[in-house]
């Protein structure tokens, strides 16, 4: 049988893949997927190539896998939960002077490393749970 804990390194890689997925399909610096494709498309001055459908569509998978994943593991409730808890960071670091609300795109950077910390939260909980308490999260199969 595999080992089925998890590590500080494995919640990190999560993580990083978690801000993958979502500062490649977005981000206020303009190098993303919505800028590459979708942008160009709704204005008329884009074409759509295989690349980018091959793009797209490993852009949805991932995010299928992170959603189910989270979904499973945590749900909705504690999906908001989380984010409540990463609002309360950033208000906390804001209100300490550490960040600065004044820049649109410095405030969309820190609201997507927060649904990036949520994804990656969802996709380590079962483990992490696991580790916590010795119950391990199944799904029934009928």
């Amino acid at each position: 049988m595999a080992n089925e804990s998890i590590s500080p390194l494995g919640v990190l890689v999560r993580f990083i893949a978690a801000l993958a997925l979502v500062f490649l399909t977005w981000n206020a610096e303009g190098w993303s997927y919505y800028h590459w494709t979708i942008d160009p498309l709704i204005r008329g001055a884009g074409n759509f190539s295989a690349i980018k459908f091959l793009a797209g569509t490993l852009l949805v998978a991932g995010w299928v896998v992170f959603l189910q994943a989270t979904r499973r593991s945590i749900g909705l409730m504690g999906a908001l939960l989380v984010a409540a808890i990463c609002g309360g960071v950033i208000w906390l670091l804001i209100s300490g002077g550490l960040v600065t609300a004044n820049s649109g795109r410095g405030l969309a950077r820190v609201v997507l490393i927060g649904l990036s910390l949520v994804l990656a939260v969802g996709m380590s909980w079962s483990h992490i749970g696991k580790r916590l308490t010795g119950q391990a999260d199944t799904d029934v199969v009928d």
